[in-house]
């Protein structure tokens, strides 16, 4: 027995990395933009900072879609994870009013499958190309004493660039200021041990079973894309005081991040609807209040703090690219002796 075969005994198998490399690759170059540098496939990606830029400042982020992929290995679809990943990540550097730039994906399995790995790429493929980055590059793992058959973990790593006297930091936060919460499509990529516990479990619901109050199947709303709110904002960042992408935590556990000391975020929780997906969990799963607020988006996916007068306009070109957007709630002065916080009024 060779050495590479006392490694594929031992569970991983070099012919197919070697497969699923030369797929990706195909993919790869498909995202190449004309700041792209280097060759792919090297030991690193290479990307030149645009033009124009007085004092660039690299915006940088890492994430994964979490448990999320466990909802797509029961389906059997495997690039709408990829997607849900670049969008995250573009979001999560859009709040600092970042242009994205460039991408790096982490792909770790059991047992690399070419045909999988390639699903998962033409996803990240596709959202890079959608957002004008490059793919720079990636990395794929074969760990079977650490991943279950037919499981994996997808994260990512973005850079972006951003002027350094425009970029977004909260401090322009002031009272008077309006909440403005712009849809989600629903889940995103957060709360999903919560929600396939109840869907699953309590609900007893399969992968291709209709999902109640919806004409879609539990396979369409769990897999819903996470959007990207690019397109919705980037023409008006300059009439932004501060973004929240609203993620783990929920809209109180992210908008607190953006807002400076002596402010608080007051939020009409009646101000906007819940799709129905939030209703059916919190109902079915018996989940109070509170904790469907600090684990799911509610229906809000991003969060901008604008003066007044600006809010007209930042939701008139948010619901041009058909992202509905509402007011919901406004910018107050911190009571006396409170910490800067978030808080709901219901009405």
């Amino acid at each position: 027995m060779t050495k590479a075969d006392r490694y594929a005994a031992a569970g991983v198998k070099l012919d197919t990395a070697e497969e699923a490399k030369r797929r990706i690759a195909e993919l790869v170059r498909g995202t190449r933009t004309p700041l792209a540098r280097g060759a792919v496939g090297g030991f690193g990606g290479m990307v030149r900072v645009p033009d124009g830029y007085k004092k660039p400042v690299l915006v940088m982020s890492t994430d994964g879609v979490g448990s999320k992929v466990l909802v797509a290995a029961l389906a059997g679809v495997h690039d709408s994870v990829g997607e849900d990943l670049v969008n995250h990540s573009v979001n999560d550097i859009l709040v600092h009013g970042a242009t994205p730039l460039a991408f790096l994906d982490y792909i770790a399995a059991g047992n690399l499958v070419p045909e999988i790995a390639e699903q998962i790429v033409s996803g990240v493929a596709r959202g890079c190309q959608a957002h004008d980055m490059t793919l720079a590059g990636g990395e794929t793992a074969q760990m079977p004493d650490l991943y279950q058959p037919g499981h994996y973990d997808l994260a990512g790593s973005i850079v972006g660039v951003v002027e350094e006297d425009r970029a977004l930091h909260g401090d322009r936060v002031t009272a008077g200021d309006q909440v403005i919460g712009f849809a989600s499509t629903g889940l995103h990529t957060n709360g999903y041990t919560l929600a396939r516990k109840i869907v699953f479990d309590t609900m007893k619901l399969g992968i291709d079973d209709p999902f109640p109050e919806t004409t879609l199947s539990v396979r369409e709303v769990l897999l819903a894309v996470h959007r990207s709110y690019a397109a919705a904002l980037r023409p008006v960042l300059a009439d932004v005081h501060a973004l929240a992408h609203v993620t783990g935590g929920g809209i109180a556990g992210n908008l607190v991040r953006v807002l400076p000391p002596g402010v608080e975020a007051v939020v009409d929780a009646g101000s906007w609807p819940w799709p129905s997906v939030f209703r059916v969990l919190m109902r079915s799963g018996q989940v109070g209040r509170e904790e469907m607020r600090r684990v799911f988006n509610l229906g809000v996916g991003m969060i901008a703090v604008t003066a007044r007068d600006d809010v007209e306009t930042v939701v008139r070109t948010a619901e041009r690219v058909r992202v509905p957007a509402w007011i919901i709630g406004e910018i107050r002065p911190a009571r006396k002796g409170a910490a800067t916080a978030v808080r709901f009024e219901e009405r």
